[in-house]
Order: structure tokens, then C-alpha cells, then sequence
């Protein structure tokens, strides 16, 4: 059976996806437009959203909790047109 993980933690995990994102080697000789970097990119991200995608729809989650999962998504999102644009 899995171990279920604190939202906290899914929190800090999350952002340490979208950190491990940003900090992604670009390949040198196709640079971003690579599709392997950008595959690499988004999976990464993806794993970020997945992470936090069902704490705001747990019951007993506080509000500032809720809002740390919307930032997370802003963040996820923000990362996402900065590393690729």
C-alpha cells in the first residue's frame, strides 16, 4: 500500500519538480527547441501538478492551504512559458 504524504509535503515537493525544471541542462546543439528538453520540461511540470491536483478537493484542507496549491499551479504555469519561450 502506498504511504500517503502530507499536503505540506506535496507542497514542497512540487516546487522542488518545478526548481529541477528550471534548472534542466538546454541541450547545446538544438537548444530549446530540442523535443526531448521540452518532453523532459513538461513531464517534470506535470509531475508538479499531479502532486497537489486533489488537496483542494480534501476535505478538512484549510484555506491558506488551498491557496498554496493555486501558486503552486501559478508557479507551474509561469515556469512553463519561461523555460520554453
Amino acid at each position: 500500500m502506498a504511504k500517503l504524504i502530507p499536503a505540506a509535503e506535496r507542497i514542497i515537493r512540487a516546487r522542488a519538480l518545478i526548481q529541477k525544471a528550471r534548472e534542466l541542462p538546454v541541450p547545446p546543439e538544438s537548444g530549446r527547441n530540442d523535443f526531448s528538453y521540452i518532453a523532459n520540461v513538461k513531464d517534470i511540470l506535470r509531475q508538479a501538478r499531479d502532486l497537489v491536483k486533489f488537496i483542494s478537493m480534501t476535505a478538512g484542507v484549510s484555506a491558506g492551504m488551498k491557496e498554496e496549491v493555486k501558486k503552486v499551479y501559478q508557479e507551474a504555469e509561469q515556469a512553463d512559458r519561461e523555460i520554453l519561450q
